[in-house]
């Protein structure tokens, strides 16, 4: 029996269990089903931010192989207002899944299955689910889609009627391709990579940006501190420390992002730069304002995080710092990156999730191994390769 990827035994237990007791189901699923040109398409991309982002190139290869269809995105709500950014797609869906959602907003099971028969309605041909994962390939198959593909190594590979193995260590977004243009019948996936930015923030939201980066002079450098995950936090007197450092040897403006919950964290970053030319932008922007904002930047240090993806996407350079995450498979497709990461016989261990009980209540040791010069000569090296205009060339 192929294994199943889930690095958790007893996750992987009950999966392995229940792709045993549904393999009836996959017999039948997998009979000959000729199909059309699909004139329907649904794709499902339920995770979080950077997981969207991460498959911008192949929503994009979907409508270059099906250039008159109707392709709907479906997204939690966290990512609508980014989904609606992404030209090619027709319309956007919400459905937040219970084991994604934070707080009150979470659909019950028997809502979540309302809602995907409901999707019978609308006769959709081709259902495409990026996620590997059981319980959104169970959706996939409520959808009543003539075809459903995505991926068996997650679990629920019975519920498709082409399911493909993920490769591990291939990035997500080359995965996302693989499993278009195998549907499109093409056995390899399009390189090309879209020009940037790959999202169109409305004027209104660009206008918001250009205000908060108003009295910004020299180059822009923007500093995500948190890392959002316990198991991808950097100490934030490193970041002050390398903001410290770019802003004088560069002579430019230091811009602070995160969200509401980041606050505290970039308050003690802010109180360390009082000799810096610091903006605050963090907590006060919507994510298409983000993306506006992030666009105008000159670089972007972060974490391995939902804005170091949008960043990416916006075409600007990234210097990502990555701990127990793959960068094979999770890195930045920006115009110009670095990853800055240290060599650790345990990482990367990819338990961001669920980290060893040694590597929690501290920075763990694959990030705290990450030093001040690194990222300073990663960030140095990033603005030297810029255009003299300051936006960086695409490579």
């Amino acid at each position: 029996m192929r294994r199943l990827q889930i690095y958790d035994p007893r996750e992987r237990a009950v999966v392995t269990a229940a792709d045993i007791a549904l393999s009836p189901l996959g017999w039948r699923a997998r009979r000959a089903v000729t199909m059309a040109e699909p004139q329907r398409i649904l794709l499902l991309r339920l995770e979080r931010i950077g997981d969207l982002l991460m498959v911008i190139d192949a929503i994009r290869d979907a409508r270059a192989h099906w250039p008159a269809a109707q392709i709907d995105l479906v997204v939690g709500s966290w990512n609508a207002a980014l989904a609606h950014l992404v030209p090619e797609v027709s319309a956007v869906q919400v459905l937040d899944a219970p084991w994604l959602a934070r707080g009150a907003g979470a659909l019950s099971w028997p809502q979540l299955v309302r809602r995907a028969r409901a999707w019978r309605r609308a006769g959709y041909d081709l259902v495409v689910n990026f996620e590997p994962d059981i319980r959104s390939n169970f959706l996939a198959w409520l959808s009543g889609a003539t075809r459903r593909a995505g991926y068996w190594s997650g679990g629920g590979g019975a519920f498709l009627t082409d399911a493909l193995g993920y490769a591990p260590m291939t990035h997500a977004s080359e995965n996302a391709r693989q499993l278009i243009a195998r549907m499109a019948g093409r056995h390899d996936a399009p390189t090309a990579r879209r020009p940037f930015p790959q999202l169109v923030p409305p004027r209104e939201a660009a206008s918001r940006a250009a205000g908060v980066l108003a009295g910004a002079r020299g180059p822009m450098i923007g500093v995500h501190v948190s890392g959002g995950r316990e198991s991808k936090q950097w100490h934030l007197d490193r970041f002050a420390a390398v903001a410290r450092d770019l802003a004088a040897s560069r002579n430019g403006t230091i811009v602070l992002t995160g969200t509401e919950r980041d606050r505290p964290m970039v308050d003690v970053v802010s109180a360390a730069l009082k000799d810096v030319r610091v903006i605050d932008a963090a907590s006060g922007l919507d994510l298409p304002a983000l993306a506006a904002l992030l666009g105008r930047l000159d670089l972007f240090i972060t974490s391995d995080t939902g804005p170091m993806h949008l960043a990416a996407a916006m075409g600007t350079p990234v210097v990502a710092l990555f701990g127990p995450a793959h960068p094979e498979r999770y890195g930045p497709r920006a115009s110009l990156e670095r990853i800055v990461r240290v060599d650790l016989p345990c990482s990367p261990c990819g338990r961001v999730r669920l980290p060893p009980t040694r590597c929690r209540g501290h920075v763990p040791d694959c990030m705290d191994g990450i030093t001040v010069a690194a990222v300073v000569q990663a960030a140095t090296d990033l603005l030297n390769a810029a255009r003299p205009s300051g936006r960086a060339a695409t490579s």
